[in-house]
């Protein structure tokens, strides 16, 4: 699938002034990419939450909504998502309104996505990743999920 993406960036570089039809096929591709995707580590998610694995659950919670994100920005921009991680800045990409504390709550979350990645932090993480911590993230990251598959549609 990745190999797909790269094919149709290199064709929007090289018809930079071709048709809109080109544009609109590569950009539906594009946002069905980071859906499958995005349905596919949901799963996990809910996979590793199920097992205990709070801190890898939270990792991968930020992983869907970062792709619903992304996703987002291809359907209402039309342009590829930039490779960022900031769900923040994601979402004022994709031009979208969220109530406060969703804004809120996608700062936080950014915070399991840098901590996971390095091995001091990583371990820091996980100390704090008890259940009850990990399930109120949990079901905020699953509503959430569910508000931006819905602005997908």
């Amino acid at each position: 699938m990745l190999g797909n993406l790269l094919q149709f960036w290199i064709l929007d570089q090289i018809f930079k002034n071709g048709t809109i039809l080109l544009k609109i096929n590569m950009s539906k591709q594009t946002v069905n990419y980071w859906l499958k995707t995005s349905q596919h580590d949901y799963r996990t998610m809910l996979g590793l939450f199920r097992i205990k694995r709070y801190s890898d659950c939270l990792f991968y919670g930020h992983i869907i909504l970062e792709k619903n994100l992304k996703a987002l920005v291809v359907k209402n921009t039309g342009k590829q998502a930039p490779y960022i991680h900031d769900l923040v800045r994601l979402q004022e990409l994709a031009k979208i309104q969220l109530e406060k504390d969703d804004l809120k709550f996608l700062k936080e979350i950014n915070n399991f996505n840098i901590r996971v990645r390095y091995p001091d932090y990583k371990l820091r993480f996980y100390k704090i990743c008890t259940k009850e911590f990990t399930k109120k993230r949990f079901k905020k990251i699953v509503s959430l999920y569910r508000k931006l598959c819905q602005k997908l549609k």
